[in-house]
């Protein structure tokens, strides 16, 4: 007797099936019961007379797939994901990748399987990760722009790049950043230039409390004297001298949307860097430009042309004299001035009355130029040569000399260690 095997749902419509054969029931009870029409269900019983209960079994059981992928692909790209280069590639990415350099056109899911039977993935549970309650997205391009510095191997050894910092629209997602040789106030000052020369001012940025944004409180300070004390650094004038807000977050989840595709590049760059055997620096930032930034708009954000853009236009603003290191020096009585351990001397031509005295801007450029900046004037500024021998003292006047260097005086040695008279003595001569 031949064993036919089937499902739970089989074996309901076979039951339904014999009560209509057995005039039990009728045969529109029968495929009300079954969720198919009267039509079928004659066609059934007729096949029941052949085949007997297999008439209920689908007749493709058994038989292979004419979707099925052809087993030489499946080795073709087992083959390419076992070189060193992809060697820590997920499902999902090596899919897309596999497709777009090889022509091997396979979901992520079927080539998820194909690694688990190769040994090249292993499958694993989510850890339950903790809540953290979320805000709206902005609503307009460049209304609010996330600003931060991921220190990473980008290369994996093969050239010194290690900071990526990276500008992402918290409306949109649209994204574009650089590599850079320090996170330091210079270079992401040289990134937000390239930014603005792109899109213009963006209303607010949001980033984290580095003291490259913000100056750490005082001790015993309150909220009111910081507020009222207005302490900026470099980079927190130049965002008030564009009419840039900034907002600082207070916790890594605050800021999430920049941290969450950090973690992207650190999986997708990497990998992408690698294939295109990417060097050095330069090389680098070339294939952000190109191929990396408009990749990822293109996949994982929104058009911008969807929103209302709220970038503003640079009007007169001279980028180099904002984003640079600006202090405040004094005008001496030679119009000179002193800026990094050097005095500067102010040109003879320059010079006006009531110079002396007055405070002068100082602004050291991105380039390495100094610019002397007064009364909305810039002028005419050379170092000074250094004092001869001359000039010098001859000599300097001695450090009086300190008696009690090395400790306390000696003058009270031994005093309570003289013996005294005795009480009826000093009693009597009262």
């Amino acid at each position: 007797m031949e064993r036919i095997a089937m499902g739970q749902e089989e074996r309901d419509k076979l039951e339904w099936l014999k009560r209509a054969k057995d005039k039990v029931i009728s045969q529109r009870k029968a495929a009300e019961r079954m969720g198919v029409s009267d039509r079928w269900v004659r066609k059934l019983l007729q096949r029941m007379k052949r085949q007997g209960d297999g008439a209920v079994v689908h007749g493709l059981r058994g038989r292979t797939s004419n979707r099925k992928i052809a087993a030489r692909l499946e080795a073709q790209a087992i083959e390419l994901l076992k070189q060193p280069e992809w060697h820590d590639f997920g499902p999902t990415f090596a899919a897309e990748q596999l497709a777009k350099r090889h022509q091997i056109l396979v979901s992520d899911e079927t080539l998820r399987q194909w690694m688990i039977r190769a040994g090249l993935w292993k499958s694993r549970a989510k850890k339950a990760e903790p809540v953290h309650c979320w805000r709206p997205r902005r609503s307009a391009f460049g209304e609010l722009v996330q600003w931060d510095t991921s220190e990473h191997d980008w290369l994996e050894g093969r050239g010194p790049v290690r900071y990526l910092v990276r500008m992402i629209d918290d409306a949109t997602s649209w994204s574009w950043g650089r590599f850079v040789e320090r996170d330091a106030t210079s270079y992401n000052m040289a990134v937000l230039w390239e930014y603005l020369e792109k899109n213009g001012r963006m209303v607010e940025v949001y980033t984290d409390r580095d003291s490259m944004f913000a100056v750490p409180p005082r001790p015993k300070e309150s909220q009111a004297e910081r507020i009222q004390a207005d302490r900026l650094t470099q980079m927190g004038r130049a965002l008030r001298e564009l009419g840039i807000g900034w907002i600082p977050a207070y916790s890594p989840q605050a800021k999430g949307r920049i941290e969450r595709s950090f973690f992207t590049d650190q999986d997708r760059l990497i990998k992408l860097l690698r294939l295109a055997k990417i060097a050095s620096l330069e090389s680098a930032n070339a294939f952000l430009e190109t191929e990396y930034w408009p990749e990822w708009n293109a996949r994982f954000a929104q058009p911008v042309t969807g929103f209302s853009n709220q970038h503003r236009g640079l009007d007169q603003l001279e980028l180099a004299a904002i984003l640079c290191h600006v202090e405040q020096r004094v005008i001496g009585n030679d119009y000179t001035f002193s800026f990094a351990g050097q005095r500067y001397q102010i040109a003879r031509e320059d010079v006006q009355a009531g110079m002396r005295h007055q405070p002068l801007r100082v602004e050291l450029r991105l380039n390495g130029d100094l610019q002397a900046r007064y009364q909305g004037r810039y002028l005419t500024v050379a170092p000074c040569a250094p004092r001869s021998a001359a000039h010098q003292p001859a000599f300097r006047k001695l450090v009086r000399k300190d008696h009690n260097a090395g400790g306390k005086s000696s003058w009270m040695q031994g005093f309570f260690d003289r013996p005294s008279p005795p009480l009826w003595r000093l009693i009597q001569n009262e």
